[in-house]
């Protein structure tokens, strides 16, 4: 499996490709990441230090693998925060052209815009560009809560509001229309616990774990790449959803058990591969 993943990196920490690439090695996929930023660590230490690459700069990327025959052998397109809109621009070209080599192969939007508390946290004209240029050529998308009120323009306080959103999300999007909302908090979710939801082909699935007494990040774009690798496996959204939350939920486990301020990805290995837990699907 061949995945081509466009989005921010980080030295320190794991955010973007830094959560992203190692998962899907660690699971046998082949990744070529093309940095959409280079940063010392993530923003939400407050200070950082680096440079976001202008669409240019990743277009010539994108053509250095394209001599290489890479877009013609992609079986998916993953990408994440763009740091700048003409980055947005060259990765809907990117989709285009490994769509002109692989009719087959799947582009998967993680829409990073913000997070609840925190709100939008990225440039001007993102937003925007995922809402209506992005996410109309996705087969699959992950948004967290925020994101998904942000992108349909509906509320998403309730678990119906939250499931009418996501059809209308569906609804602009291209292929199998396959979402998943990495992270889910209504009136129906328990207290203490946290929900996912994926649906796909009319089917819509829950995956509830506990909460975690932990505040991390970078767990939104691992639970994007361990979701794009199982659906492309599996070609099943529940099987994608049951394996991406058993291993996110283990990652994290050991996380707070360490009380990390990063996740321990590389620590907590094992758990993407065989995750030591599992747990039951809801159907709605």
């Amino acid at each position: 499996m061949n995945i081509l993943s466009i989005q921010s990196w980080v030295s320190y920490g794991h955010v973007g490709n830094a959560a992203a690439v190692f998962p899907l090695q660690r699971l046998g996929a082949e990744v070529w990441a093309v940095n959409t930023v280079q940063f010392s660590n993530h923003t939400g230490y407050g200070d950082w230090t680096g440079q976001v690459f202008s669409g240019a700069e990743i277009a010539a990327l994108i053509d250095g693998l394209a001599r290489r025959d890479a877009l013609a052998r992609a079986d998916a397109v993953l990408s994440g925060y763009m740091g700048d809109v003409t980055i947005g621009e060259v990765i809907l070209d990117t989709v285009a052209r490994v769509r002109a080599a692989r009719p087959d192969a799947l582009y998967c939007c993680d829409p990073v815009i913000g997070d609840e508390g925190i709100g939008v946290y990225v440039r001007p004209g993102i937003a925007e560009l995922l809402r209506d240029q992005a996410l109309p050529a996705a087969d699959i998308a992950t948004p967290n809560q925020f994101e998904l009120a942000q992108l349909t323009g509906l509320p998403c306080n309730t678990l119906t509001d939250a499931r009418m959103a996501v059809r209308a999300l569906q609804a602009k999007m291209h292929g199998p229309r396959c979402v998943l909302v990495t992270s889910l908090q209504t009136e129906a979710t328990p207290d203490g616990h946290i929900d996912m939801l994926a649906a796909e082909g009319g089917q819509c699935h829950l995956l509830r774990t506990e909460r975690l007494n932990l505040s991390i990040n970078g767990a939104g774009d691992m639970a994007a790449a361990l979701f794009l690798f199982h659906r492309l496996a599996t070609g099943s959204a529940p099987e994608a959803l049951a394996r991406t939350g058993a291993s996110l939920n283990g990652v994290l486990r050991r996380t707070a058990e360490a009380q990390g301020r990063e996740l321990l990805i590389v620590e907590a290995q094992d758990e993407i591969v065989a995750p030591t837990r599992s747990f039951d699907l809801i159907p709605l």
